[in-house]
C-alpha cells in the first residue's frame, strides 16, 4: 500500500454524521432504499447453506468492521458463512501465495485497477456471470465498468470509491475576507485566493511533502483542461509527457505553485508539509491558511485532529473547471473480483453489485458508492450527500487516479518517478520544460519495463 492508500484507509472512521442533519433531499436518487438486515430483499440469490466463503482485502479497523455488516447480510440471505481475511499492504503477494498454495480466497478487494489487470493477465480471475454483468450494466456508468475489464471481459465490481476533486475551506476565514460564494472556475479560484491573501491569510495549504498529493493536483487540472480522452492517453503513456497539453496543465498549476505568497509557509514550508499538517493548518486555532485540496477523507482529519465542525466551520466545494472544461472528478477505490469458480463467489459478486449491499455500507458512514441506484437519502448528512452526488453526476466523465494506473515505479513510489518529478516542479515551477523532460524520461523507462 502506497502513502496515498494509507490515507484513504483512514476514511473508514469518517465522522461527518451530525445528529441534527436531515436525510431528505429533493435532488436525491429516486431509487427506493432497500431493506436492511432482517427484512425482505428483492435479490434472487441462491441458497448456499453450509458453504464457507472467504473474502480478502486490505481493510482493517472500522473499515473492516463496517464491511462485515455487508457480509452478514449476504450470509443472512443465502445461508453461507463468509469470513474476511486481511491481506496486509501487498495484496498481490498475499493472493499470489494463496493461489500457489492451492487455496485462494473466493473474492478479493483490490485497491487499484492495475492490480486487476495484473491478476487477469495471470489467469487468476473468473469473469462475471451474466446475472452479475446485467446488474452492473444497470447500476454503474461505463467509466467504472471499463476500469474493471480485461481483454473485453468483465471481471470486477467497484464497491467503495473516493471523490478526490474537492476543496475544504475555513468558513470563518472565508467570511472575514468578504467572500460569500465559492468558485466554480479556476480563474475565480485564483481571484478568491488573492482576496484571501490580501485579507491577511494565505489561501492554500498544500501537503507538498507527499508526492501522491501533488500528482492529484496535476490530474484534476489536466482532466478538466485537456479532457477525458487526452487524460486516458497520458495515463497509458500513449502520448508523451512532453506533449503541449502537459505544458499547458503545468503552466496552469504554476499559477499557484509559482506564488509562494499564496501558500502557507511559502515554497519551502509547503515542501516540508505532510498531508495531516496541511489539513490542520486550515482548521487549527488560529488557522494558517484558508483552504486545502483533497478528497472526502479530509473530514476524518478535521474531526479527529481539530475542533472544527464539518458542515459549519469546515465546508467543501468541487474542484473548479479549468479553461472552460468540465469540472473534474478524479477518483480511486476498491474493486471486488472473484478468484474461484462456483456458485458462492458469483453470488457474492451479485450481492456486491446490488444497491442493497452498497446502502448497508453507506449507512455506516465513511463510504462512497459508485452505484447510481443507491438512494442519496442513505448518506448521513448534507456534506457527504453532496460529495456523493458530485461523484455520480460525473457519469462517464469520471476518471480513476492517473498515477494509480501507472507502473508503481513511476506512479506509486516515494522519492521517484512522477511523485518526485512533480515535487521538484513545486520547488521550481518556472521550469516547465525541465519538469516535462524528466517526467517523460521516467515514464518511458517505467512503462517499457512493465511491458
Amino acid at each position: 500500500m502506497n502513502g496515498r492508500a494509507a490515507v484513504l484507509t483512514a476514511v473508514a472512521v469518517l465522522m461527518i454524521g451530525a445528529a441534527g442533519c436531515g436525510s431528505s433531499d429533493k435532488d436525491a436518487s429516486t431509487a427506493p432504499a432497500t431493506t436492511g438486515a432482517g427484512g425482505a430483499s428483492t435479490l434472487d440469490l441462491p441458497k448456499l447453506d453450509g458453504q464457507k466463503l472467504q473474502v480478502a482485502g486490505v481493510w482493517t479497523g472500522a473499515e473492516q468492521k463496517n464491511f462485515l455488516k455487508v457480509l452478514a447480510r449476504f450470509d443472512e440471505l443465502t445461508g453461507a458463512s463468509t469470513t474476511f481475511v486481511p491481506t496486509g499492504d501487498n495484496v498481490s503477494t498475499f493472493v499470489g501465495s494463496k493461489i500457489q498454495g492451492g487455496s485462494p480466497p473466493d473474492v478479493a478487494l483490490l485497491p487499484q485497477p492495475g492490480v486487476l489487470q495484473q491478476f487477469a493477465k495471470e489467469g487468476w480471475l473468473k469473469p462475471l456471470q451474466p446475472a452479475v454483468t446485467k446488474e452492473l450494466d444497470q447500476n454503474y456508468s461505463k467509466a467504472w465498468r471499463d476500469l474493471s475489464t480485461y481483454e473485453n471481459k468483465q471481471y470486477g465490481v467497484f464497491f467503495k470509491v473516493t471523490n478526490k476533486s474537492l476543496f475544504w475551506y475555513n468558513t470563518a476565514i472565508w467570511e472575514q475576507a468578504g467572500l460569500s460564494t465559492t468558485p466554480t472556475t479556476w480563474e475565480q479560484l485564483l481571484k478568491d485566493g488573492q482576496t484571501l491573501s490580501d485579507s491577511g491569510t494565505p489561501p492554500f495549504s498544500i501537503g507538498g511533502a507527499e508526492g501522491w498529493l501533488v500528482t492529484d493536483w496535476f490530474e484534476n487540472i489536466y482532466l478538466s483542461q485537456a479532457g477525458p480522452a487526452m487524460y486516458d492517453k497520458l495515463t497509458k503513456h500513449q502520448i508523451k509527457w512532453t506533449d503541449p497539453s502537459v505544458t499547458k496543465a503545468l503552466t496552469t498549476l504554476g499559477q499557484i505553485f509559482g506564488r509562494p505568497d499564496l501558500m502557507a509557509g511559502g515554497t519551502r514550508g509547503t515542501l516540508q508539509t505532510d498531508f495531516p499538517t496541511s489539513v490542520g493548518q486550515v482548521f487549527s486555532d488560529p488557522p494558517k491558511a484558508a483552504l486545502v485540496y483533497e478528497g472526502e477523507f479530509i473530514a476524518t482529519n478535521i474531526t479527529q485532529e481539530t475542533t472544527a465542525k464539518v458542515g459549519t466551520d469546515a465546508k467543501v466545494f468541487p474542484f473548479p473547471s479549468v479553461d472552460g472544461g468540465k469540472a473534474p472528478v478524479v477518483s480511486s477505490g476498491d474493486v471486488a473480483v472473484a478468484l474461484k469458480d462456483g456458485e458462492g463467489a458469483q453470488a457474492l459478486m451479485r450481492f456486491l453489485v446490488s444497491p442493497e449491499a452498497a446502502e448497508i455500507a453507506v449507512q455506516q458512514g465513511g463510504f462512497l458508492s459508485p452505484n447510481k441506484a443507491v438512494a442519496f437519502s442513505n448518506y448521513r448528512d448534507d456534506t457527504v450527500r453532496g460529495i456523493a452526488k458530485n461523484l455520480i453526476k460525473a457519469g462517464d466523465n469520471i476518471r480513476f487516479d492517473m498515477s494509480d494506473q501507472a507502473p508503481a515505479a513511476f506512479g506509486g513510489t516515494k522519492g521517484q518517478g512522477e511523485w518526485k518529478d512533480l515535487q521538484d516542479f513545486l520547488a521550481k515551477p518556472s521550469d516547465v520544460a525541465g519538469a516535462q523532460k524528466q517526467l517523460e524520461a521516467d515514464a518511458a523507462k517505467s512503462f517499457a519495463k512493465a511491458g
